[in-house]
């Protein structure tokens, strides 16, 4: 028995001498492979560096390219008109005289408008001082609230001088006594 049980011991010896050691062949393959791959990266690298250092062109460059570009040759056909200016007592919470000056000035789209927004100028007062008599001094603090006001009297004015459109409402002085 002794020696029927040797022999398996040697035989599980060798195969797992066998096992625990790697073919040469395919170690040596691996270690190519991963040679190789770090090769190409480094090259790959390398190539795309020089690429952008040497070929292509400068930002600074493109962009100038881009704004000549972009530049109209002929200013905007914007007109501007100016409102006169308003002046309204506000609500306060103390129930103390507060006065609001506004002064703005109206972007139209050519100088056409201007003629008509100048006809229907009665309008557009009567439009403004409505709603800023309606306005308390805490809506007009912050930017955010300014840009409310210029949104809402925007809308009025649009109304106003249908079938003319006001393009945008420029703050030119707003002043909260």
């Amino acid at each position: 028995m002794a020696g029927k049980g040797a022999e398996p011991d040697e035989e599980d010896e060798e195969g797992a001498e066998a096992a625990s050691q790697p073919k040469k062949g395919l170690l040596a393959n691996r270690k190519l492979l991963v040679i190789a791959a770090a090769g190409l990266v480094v090259l790959l690298g390398s190539g795309a560096a020089a690429y952008f250092f040497l070929f292509a062109s400068k930002p600074e460059t493109h962009l100038a390219k881009v704004k000549e570009a972009s530049l109209p040759l002929v200013p905007p056909k914007v007109a501007f008109y100016n409102v006169p200016d308003i002046v309204v007592n506000i609500q306060s919470q103390n129930g103390n005289p507060t006065y609001l000056k506004l002064e703005v000035t109206l972007e139209l789209k050519n100088a056409k408008e201007e003629q008509g927004v100048k006809v229907l100028m009665p309008r557009i007062v009567d439009q403004f001082q409505s709603y800023l008599r309606e306005l308390r001094v805490a809506d007009l603090q912050g930017s955010a609230s300014v840009m409310r006001v210029k949104e809402e009297l925007l809308r009025r004015i649009n109304v106003a001088v249908a079938p003319y459109r006001v393009q945008d409402v420029l703050l030119k002085e707003m002043i909260v006594q």
